[in-house]
């Protein structure tokens, strides 16, 4: 139910400047000097407002309904952003709010025109609004939270992505209380400056680096680089000051005019494994204009397979299948003159991040020295 008594603060010093406060709109009455010369003071919303909030809406568990309430599979996205917004608790004295619903889809159909109708309500939004919320599903989030992070430049507004991993149904569903903290943290000012964040199971993450480790659990988001803070009995506790990915490239996209496509370039992923030849590689390396390796270990493939890899003409990223971790340049196979030519280490990233950034590199038309100093950023290249 709603909660009209909750109050957001952020635990700081600042404690003045960090209280949401609501005042009125209505105009003072005219004060009447000695001189009886009216003197009218400026609305109240004109000298201080409450933040202006958007969230684009797009799918995923936080929006979907099981047949039974104990059920946390088998569900289906039948919610959009105003029924969600009716199982949460009271935020009017928290900010102004307005919803988009961009799409109402389970993230795993989230495919590269979608991706790219996130990018222009993003993009559509910035300079109206004091804060974004993205509702999404969790299966491709950390994807299009690193899209959003290496193609837009948010300024100070936080743009804040957020899903569950219980649908709505569920008789503990974990959405209403995502979503609720996901709109304070978008409205606080302590989170401008920080650009894509992800609110997830109390929890606030750099969007840039965030992973889903773990396909059931409430706690499915968890990351060495970029655990940013937590939200807890409505407080915002921030760790740090307001940071930025250290190294985020930063991709201006050339869209034509009139139109909201933008052409990606095809990059496939191929998984490590014992017994791996270089058969997939010969199946794909004219099909695609880039091929990233979830490879073994820290870099680990076959020597024949690295051997055919230094003799294609496009770009091959090694990252890694493990869950945590780098890959070094160190790690990368080399020519006789100890070049690695073609061969790219992700460094920090895991595949499918690798293969957003590699695809943006290639739709930029960069050279592989270049796009090697792309991927220095994350400490690969």
């Amino acid at each position: 139910m709603p909660n009209n008594a909750v109050e957001i603060t952020t635990i700081c010093s600042d404690l003045e400047n960090s209280q949401f406060k609501l005042e009125s709109t209505a105009p003072e009455e005219p004060i009447i000097s000695k001189s009886a010369t009216p003197v009218i003071h400026p609305l109240l919303s004109q000298r201080r407002s409450l933040p202006r909030i958007k969230i684009l809406g797009t799918g995923g568990t936080i929006a979907s309904k099981a047949t039974s309430s104990s059920a946390t599979a088998d569900y289906k996205v039948d919610l959009t952003i105003q029924d969600m917004l009716e199982a949460i608790p009271d935020i009017s004295r928290i900010c102004e709010l307005e919803y988009e619903q961009l799409c109402n889809v389970d993230s795993k159909n989230i495919d590269e025109k979608i991706l790219m109708t996130i990018y222009n309500g993003i993009s559509e939004s910035l300079q109206k609004f004091d804060g974004i919320v993205i509702t999404h599903g969790t299966d491709s989030l950390a994807e299009t939270a690193f899209f959003i992070e290496s193609t837009i430049d948010a300024g100070e507004v936080p743009i804040v992505c957020v899903g569950s991993m219980r649908p709505s149904s569920s008789v503990s569903a974990d959405g209403p209380m995502n979503l609720y903290q996901a709109i304070c943290i978008a409205a606080d000012s302590k989170s401008r400056n920080r650009s894509v964040l992800v609110s997830l199971n109390d929890q606030i993450s750099a969007g840039y680096y965030i992973t889903k480790t773990n396909a059931n659990s409430l706690d499915s988001f968890n990351v060495r680089q970029g655990y940013l803070g937590n939200f807890v009995n409505n407080e915002i506790h921030y760790y740090y000051p307001p940071v930025k990915p250290q190294g985020c490239h930063k991709f201006k996209l050339n869209i034509p005019k009139n139109t909201d496509s933008f052409n990606f370039p095809d990059v496939c992923i191929i998984y490590g494994h014992q017994g791996i030849t270089s058969k997939l590689l010969d199946m794909v390396k004219d099909q695609y204009a880039g091929i990233v390796f979830a490879t073994m270990g820290a870099g680990s493939l076959p020597d024949k397979v690295n051997e055919d890899c230094l003799e294609i003409d496009i770009p091959v990223v090694y990252s890694k299948r493990s869950m945590d971790g780098m890959i070094p340049r160190a790690n990368l196979p080399k020519d006789a003159n100890g070049d690695s030519r073609n061969c790219i280490a992700s460094g920090y990233l895991n595949p499918e991040k690798s293969r957003i950034l590699l695809q943006l590199c290639l739709a930029c038309n960069y050279s592989i020295d270049e796009t090697k100093h792309v991927f220095r950023g994350v400490y690969g290249g």
